[in-house]
């Protein structure tokens, strides 16, 4: 089908990008056909590439649903034509004045055409034949950059990636280092105060959402920290370990002390919170960022918030309170909140007390906190 509109309705003037756009759809299509749904996942992975937010996906979602297959293609009617009612109610009730700001986002970002009829409105004519032309919105650009948006989101990905595994590098060496210092402090004579309070800094900034080379500086300084760590820490002698053997065989035959045996007491009388852990990481996927490894089960859940609570600021007193008093996955679950919510809290450590005191009344539960969070963020539970 020959489209005969190329310029916009009303006030809206011609641009460069309106104009190149124009050009891009009407060359032949490089891809015969392209699952729409594909190319919208690829399209989110790579949205900073081509300035599109994601409530902008959102409209574009909404848009390919009047698309009735599932694969954009030069054999098929590429223009789609819905109400600005219909359209509203496909993506979930958005005012008009939103929905056009969006969709002007779209056009600016290349990805879709207005089709406007000589009065603006949406609709197509049919003849015997059957559909003859269309006004609305051109979904050809997408078939038209189809590779582009693929190897953009390929590229996404991939950054990604590498994020997450410097991320996980300095977590690794945090985690090493704090190891050493707390070993060291019983049995090595050095400044282990300083070390403590370099790891703590960098702990703090980890904290934060860091771009590639802020983290390749911090991943870097915890190197540099770690190293320093098992310079100062003496190599263990076949001595040492025979002595750790007995010292271990010792404990194992030895009646443990009564603030051992409150510990396992407490952890028998702590329930894991009634929330499943699967609903718990939707709503505070901020710790997963600190966990070496997937976190698959409560006990990975708590070492997990173990590791942050030096870098929220919360001391280990306070830690083993709020675990003594809500047990120790509730307990975590709540510093998962925190860090989740960490730019909203000033004082993370008064804040655990202050739960701790009315879960020690009986009026706290942790899971309203992840409800809360669940709604914030608008993820489905």
């Amino acid at each position: 089908m020959r489209h005969i509109s190329m310029t916009p309705f009303g006030r809206q003037p011609v641009t460069a990008g309106l104009l190149a756009t124009h050009a891009l759809a009407e060359r032949p299509a490089p891809q015969t056909a392209l699952d729409k749904w594909a190319l919208l996942r690829d399209l989110t992975t790579a949205r900073a590439a081509f300035g599109v937010s994601d409530r902008d996906l959102g409209v574009l979602s909404a848009l390919l649903s009047f698309h009735p297959r599932k694969d954009l293609s030069d054999d098929g009617g590429l223009i789609v034509f819905p109400s600005n009612a219909s359209l509203s109610d496909r993506a979930h009730g958005m005012a008009e004045s939103t929905l056009r700001r969006h969709l002007a986002a779209l056009v600016r970002a290349g990805l879709i055409l207005r089709r406007d009829s000589p009065n603006g409105k949406r609709y197509a004519r049919r003849g015997p034949s059957g559909l003859q032309r269309a006004f609305g919105f051109d979904l050809r650009p997408l078939l038209m950059r189809g590779a582009e948006i693929a190897e953009a989101a390929t590229e996404a990905r991939q950054r990604e990636l590498e994020l997450r595994l410097s991320r996980e590098t300095v977590v690794l060496h945090l985690r090493d280092t704090a190891k050493l210092i707390a070993w060291g402090r019983n049995e090595v004579q050095a400044n282990w105060d300083e070390l403590s309070d370099l790891l703590a800094l960098m702990q703090r900034h980890l904290r934060r959402k860091l771009q590639a080379d802020e983290l390749s500086v911090l991943a870097q300084k915890a190197r540099t920290l770690l190293a320093r760590a098992k310079d100062l820490v003496a190599v263990e002698t076949p001595e040492m370990i025979a002595n750790d053997g007995q010292n271990e065989r010792h404990q194992q035959n030895s009646k443990p002390d009564s603030s051992e045996s409150e510990s396992c007491q407490d952890n028998q009388k702590a329930a894991a919170p009634a929330l499943p852990l699967s609903v718990v990481l939707k709503a505070t996927p901020e710790i997963c960022d600190f966990a070496p490894e997937e976190i698959r089960n409560w006990t990975d859940l708590v070492r997990a918030a173990d590791f942050i609570r030096p870098m929220l600021g919360i001391t280990l007193e306070a830690w083993h309170q709020a675990a003594s008093v809500m047990g120790r996955e509730t307990a975590a679950v709540v510093l998962a909140c925190i860090l989740q919510r960490a730019r909203a809290i000033s004082n993370p450590g008064g804040y655990l007390r202050a739960l701790t005191g009315k879960a020690a009344e009986g009026g706290f539960s942790a899971g309203p906190m992840v409800m809360a969070l669940i709604r914030a963020e608008g993820r489905p539970s």
